[in-house]
């Protein structure tokens, strides 16, 4: 089994030639793939591709760069929506202060109304943060102490303190291409190291395409060389680690099923 547990296959580069790009991805032995939204304009799109493939979960959540333009965005939407049974995770959510593309207060609020939802619906919370881990643990914490909730740190590129706070409050962490890229040595560093039984893998498609397909659009079929290069790295046998990340998305998104 080999599992992208974050991917965008609505997103423009993919959504035109999406029949091609499934293909491609079952054939180098992907069995499964989360497809993630970032605002609520997405989610019947999303929500329809998963009923169709049996092999695709969806999210519902806002992205923090979207949070501006979703004011009205509350638990309870997120609550309800979830209720779907091919909705397996809230989010992606979170906290981006590399760009600031929406007001940081704003991105806070959304933030934590997303974890009330995850807390509600016992489903995943989806953690995207940039330049943000002081405020991003500290709300994780805070909410944590509030009442438990399941959550994966995806797209990991903090430090190795952040990791290990994540760890500590029970969250999952995910890895993508960026794993490979040559100057990524701190990254590398966290990914030697992070407890198999919490570690994920993910392409973030179309993005962050990893070596050696660098420079083009990223697409699921692109987590086999991640897993590669990531067994490598750990000293473990790639089918081992491809097992051992699957399993670990079926206890994180309890929800999905494997098709």
């Amino acid at each position: 089994m080999l599992i992208d547990s974050h991917c965008h296959l609505n997103y423009k580069g993919i959504v035109e030639q999406q029949d091609d790009v499934l293909t491609r991805a079952r054939e180098v032995g992907v069995t499964g793939m989360l497809n993630i939204s970032t605002r609520e304009s997405e989610w019947d799109d999303i929500i329809t591709l998963a009923e169709q493939q049996k092999d695709i979960w969806a999210s519902v959540g806002i992205h923090p760069h979207e949070a501006d333009e979703h004011p009205d965005m509350d638990t309870h939407k997120l609550v309800k929506k979830a209720q779907h049974d091919r909705v397996v995770a809230i989010g992606e959510t979170g906290l981006d202060y590399y760009y600031d593309h929406s007001d940081r207060d704003n991105q806070k609020k959304s933030f934590r109304s997303h974890i009330v939802a995850a807390r509600e619906t016992g489903l995943p919370l989806i953690v995207h943060t940039r330049d943000a881990e002081e405020d991003t643990a500290n709300i994780m914490r805070e909410e944590m102490e509030k009442g438990a909730y399941p959550a994966v740190i995806h797209c990991f590129t903090a430090s190795d303190e952040f990791a290990k706070i994540a760890l500590d409050i029970g969250c999952y962490i995910s890895i993508s291409g960026i794993v490979t890229f040559k100057n990524a040595k701190e990254l590398q560093h966290s990914a030697s190291w992070i407890p198999a039984d919490r570690l994920l893998i993910e392409t973030d498609s179309p993005f962050l395409a990893p070596v050696p397909h660098r420079g083009k659009t990223g697409e699921p079929a692109f987590v086999a060389d991640t897993a590669n290069f990531l067994a490598q790295l750990r000293g473990v046998e790639e089918e081992q680690l491809k097992k051992q990340t699957a399993e670990n998305f079926f206890n994180l998104f309890s929800k999905a099923k494997p098709a």
